[in-house]
């Protein structure tokens, strides 16, 4: 009978070769997670995560959570330049943007994900996160394998899920049925997602799998109370006071003459007619970072542009220009974010731009 659910758990997918999804004259492996992978390498971006196989992040122990292959969040601070490739899950993947936003493909449908959405992705859908290129924003994820890859096959959840039978065998159905990936999260799945964040962090490995698997459990109900209620996705539509801080950052970005303005948190806010603390909280949902660390890190990588682009500039005029008040401010806070002193930057990106080799 299909749809039956097992509590049962799947086999473990570590040290074993990844599967291959076949559709048509097609085929697919699971993600490998190779641009992620690299962006953590780089520092693009800071990850916490549980996982097995082929996913990144510590390994979770052999007897705990069995089923459960990837659990986690990853912090990116301003724009950057990858995304993930198309890929299948061996598993349920459920997502949720906290800040920020990104291009989101499901099936060759493109969505754009903004804070607060909740993704619900299964095995046999071709997805992306960052389709090309994610943006800024925290996202946190699961992936629980219930044994399936297509979806004539019955569902086999792992036994530490504890929700009654006909509950979970309604949340299978609706998930089996899903017509829609994107949907609104509400408060009760927002705080399950963030304390399973905080177990993350815990530090003794020991403490953590236990309140994870709570409140893994508790995500689980309130996704099925959230599936019960929503009966459609609806595009989302920013408000005023968003929408206007979204131009004015924009403005920021794009404006080297804004950029070098005096701002503070109180010009900033009154520039978008707010108070400071709502603004700084719609700043925070749509660049996950503060206002004042998000101008600084505009103000740096605009001095980076110029730096290369405008070689007969003083480095130190250039500073000023970008908003700085102090060359020796600059030179620290270049260094903190590009791990050189302007003047390196400089040399190897005009080694480069030479076909040099960079200057030792």
């Amino acid at each position: 009978m299909k749809g039956v659910v097992h509590n049962s758990p799947p086999r473990e997918t570590a040290r074993r070769r990844p599967p291959i999804f076949r559709a048509a004259a097609s085929t697919y492996s699971v993600d490998t997670c190779r641009p992620q992978r690299e962006a953590m390498r780089t520092g693009k971006i800071t990850l916490r995560a549980l996982a097995r196989g082929g996913y990144p992040g510590e390994p979770l122990p052999a007897d705990a959570l069995r089923g459960l292959n990837s659990i986690g969040y990853w912090d990116a601070i301003g724009s950057q330049d990858w995304g993930l490739e198309l890929h299948r899950n061996e598993g349920v993947e459920i997502s949720f943007m906290e800040t920020g936003g990104m291009p989101f493909v499901v099936d060759c449908k493109k969505y754009e994900l903004r804070a607060g959405d909740l993704t619900v992705t299964r095995p046999w859908q071709l997805h992306s996160h960052g389709h090309p290129r994610i943006g800024p924003g925290r996202i946190h994820w699961l992936i629980i394998d219930v044994g399936v890859r297509r979806p004539n096959q019955e569902w086999r959840w792992p036994d530490w899920v504890v929700l009654a039978p006909r509950d979970l065998q309604e949340l299978t159905t609706r998930l089996r049925r899903l017509d829609q990936p994107v949907h609104k999260s509400n408060d009760a799945v927002q705080n399950c997602f963030r304390a399973i964040a905080a177990g993350l962090s815990e530090s003794k490995p020991t403490r953590r799998i236990s309140p994870i698997t709570v409140y893994l459990n508790e995500l689980l109900w309130h996704l099925l109370e959230l599936l019960r209620t929503q009966r459609k996705v609806t595009q989302h539509r920013a408000s005023p006071a968003e929408q206007t801080v979204r131009f004015f950052l924009r403005d920021l970005e794009h404006n080297a003459h804004s950029l070098c303005e005096k701002w503070t948190l109180a010009t900033m806010a009154q520039e978008c007619g707010l108070g400071e603390t709502a603004f700084a909280r719609y700043c925070r949902l749509l660049t996950n970072n503060s206002p004042l660390h998000h101008l600084n890190r505009l103000r740096l990588h605009e001095a980076a542009r110029q730096l290369c682009e405008e070689p007969l500039r003083s480095i130190t005029e250039i500073g000023f220009t970008c908003g700085f008040n102090s060359s020796q401010y600059f030179s620290t806070q270049f260094h903190r974010q590009f791990k050189q002193t302007p003047k390196e930057y400089r040399q190897q990106s005009s080694a480069r731009a030479h076909g040099r080799p960079p200057p030792p």
